[in-house]
């Protein structure tokens, strides 16, 4: 009986037998066949576009629903409305790579746009008196953030989110942090949605709480200011109070958000500090790895955030392109939030349980406090 084996072909005493390979190579020996260019133009592209169409759809929606209620916002209905059309629609695979890249890209864009809106010269029109609350009351929220946070049993970036998100401007630092820190999707929404929560506390509280005091319209803008997270709820919470109170608020507000540049820009250093101590500990040679490269430790968005600042604080935005840049910004976080939502699954944020919401009371009552605390001591002390 004879028998041989050529490139997938057998024979022996029986009829041949065709066997099948796997990946077989038909071309010439020492060659690769390459894919045709109708094969791969624009794969990562047009892998992402089902589901980054369903993350804008979603956020459309949102942002009508945002503006028949102001107070809730796009971005918070963008995440609510992701949660509920991936229980009732479940989104299928071809719909991941696209939610991926908005969850994460489309985020990053958007904290690039809000640089756009910001200045120095906002800083030093809030006047040097003020910046001590804003710098005092972000300082304490973050001490207890991390204190209570630990306590309490909250994981160590969902602390963070929370920390960052009632420390200086809600969904926007939480938008800004969370590629920093490479937060999960169910910590960024259960984040956003604790703040939320607070937003409405403040809103309905607050005008009430300055009356009791006697606050002045001033007082209370800069209570408002440093001491409710997002713009819009800031508005609300101010105008309720006054027009002069509502325009210093806004001021305070913005000039506050500049403070992500020093905590997103910490936190890059913290991350990499962590990562560098995990691969020494893994390969005690990496240990002395050398340096820290800028590119890593600076994210490329927060330097977009500090190029467009620049340029803004430089007037070479025009005054007629902040409105549509500041709905561009939050439109781009819409979307974002909308995957968020999508590719966050309701089960994990149950196993979570309420301590993160516990914290999130905490820190907005160590905030409100402090910052009258502040703003009381300056005066009398």
């Amino acid at each position: 009986m004879t028998s041989c084996s050529i490139k997938g072909y057998r024979t022996d005493a029986g009829p041949p037998t065709v066997v099948i390979m796997k990946n077989a190579s038909l071309s010439r020996p020492g060659t690769t066949r390459r894919p045709s260019r109708l094969a791969t133009a624009g794969r990562p592209g047009t892998a992402r576009l089902p589901g980054l169409a369903l993350a804008v759809a979603v956020a459309l929606v949102a942002t009508v629903l945002g503006r028949l209620v102001p107070v809730v916002g796009g971005p918070v209905s963008g995440i609510v409305l992701g949660v509920l059309v991936a229980l009732v629609v479940r989104p299928g695979e071809r719909t991941r790579p696209g939610i991926a890249f908005a969850g994460r890209g489309v985020l990053q864009a958007a904290v690039v746009v809000l640089g756009a809106q910001l200045s120095l010269g906002q800083v030093l029109r809030v006047g040097v008196g003020s910046l001590p609350v804003m710098i005092v009351t972000l300082a304490v929220c973050l001490a207890a953030a991390y204190g209570i946070g630990r306590r309490l049993g909250v994981v160590r970036d969902l602390r963070t989110l929370i920390g960052v998100g009632t420390g200086i401007c809600g969904a926007s630092a939480i938008a800004a942090v969370t590629p920093v820190i490479g937060a999960a999707e169910a910590e960024v929404a259960y984040a956003v949605s604790t703040i939320f929560v607070f937003n409405i506390a403040a809103v309905l509280t607050f005008p009430a709480l300055g009356h009791l005091l006697g606050m002045g319209q001033h007082a209370f803008g800069l209570f408002a200011g440093t001491a409710v997270n997002d713009m819009s709820s800031v508005v609300a919470a101010a105008t309720t109070y006054g027009g002069p109170a509502a325009d210093y608020a806004v001021v305070v507000k913005l000039a506050r958000t500049l403070l992500i540049i020093p905590i997103c820009l910490g936190l890059a250093a913290l991350a990499r500090r962590r990562a560098r101590t995990v691969d020494a500990a893994a390969d005690p040679g990496q240990g002395r790895a050398g340096a820290v490269r800028v590119g890593r430790l600076v994210p490329w968005f927060l330097v977009g955030f500090l190029v467009l600042a620049a340029v803004n604080t430089a007037g070479l935005v025009p005054s007629a392109a902040h409105a549509p840049l500041s709905t561009l910004a939050v439109f781009l976080i819409t979307v974002a939030l909308s995957a968020i939502g999508l590719s966050t699954e309701p089960a994990r944020l149950r196993r979570t349980g309420p301590a993160p919401l516990l914290l999130g009371g905490c820190l907005w009552l160590v905030v409100s406090a402090t910052s009258l605390g502040v703003q009381f001591l300056a005066r009398y002390v």
